[in-house]
């Protein structure tokens, strides 16, 4: 993986938004690529003047959008049994799908939603959603949110910086640790907020 992250802004240069697309979409189906990273090299080249930001950001969020669908849709037509059976050979292991399934299970479409930010969330959490039997509707409406979300942060912050390039490891290796932190406390605060509500209306309705 180091190795991909040091030539990521040669690629960027060399290929563009294409390689952008390309590299998000498939680490949303569970490759073991650095879509974050390209966005942020993608971003930071937007801001040194050699690609538009524009072309970036909608590069990156039709990318993320497409691949998670991409990978709901596998994950509802063939099931967990045959994700595993051949996820195994780019990493997709038994545990780790048991993890997002947990967490899936206990955070539904809000897991969607703060997926993004965390490595093994953004890679596998289409693929759960489909298999697990998340509605399809549900799982579209976060991840649009998501997607948005992550795009945003993410390009904002790096096409500020990207006069110097330099920076821009410095940004990865910092910010992408106070997400790792901050969004899974915003999601855990957001399903107890929406648990809340639910406690309430159910009293409502028994009252």
């Amino acid at each position: 993986m180091l190795w991909i992250k040091d030539h990521l802004l040669a690629l960027v240069e060399q290929y563009g938004v294409i390689a952008l697309f390309f590299s998000i979409t498939l680490e949303t189906l569970g490759l073991p690529l650095p879509g974050e990273s390209a966005l942020v090299a993608s971003s930071a080249a937007a801001g040194a003047g050699k690609l538009s930001i524009w072309h970036v950001v909608i590069a990156a969020y039709a990318a993320a959008v497409l691949g998670d669908n991409i990978g709901y849709l596998i994950g509802h037509r063939y099931g967990r049994a045959v994700i595993l059976r051949y996820g195994a050979r780019i990493g997709i292991t038994h545990d780790k799908y048991m993890r997002v399934e947990e967490i899936t299970a206990k955070y539904g479409p809000f897991m969607v939603i703060a997926a993004r930010f965390i490595v093994l969330l953004r890679q596998l959490n289409g693929l759960v959603a489909g298999s697990s039997g998340m509605h399809w509707a549900k799982f579209l409406i976060a991840n649009l949110i998501g997607a948005a979300l992550w795009v945003g942060l993410w390009s904002t912050l790096a096409y500020k910086f990207g006069h110097d390039v330099s920076i821009v490891p410095w940004i990865w290796n910092h910010l992408s640790l106070i997400a790792m932190v901050v969004f899974p406390l915003l999601l855990l605060l957001i399903a107890v907020l929406y648990w809340r509500v639910c406690w309430k209306k159910d009293d409502i309705t028994e009252n």
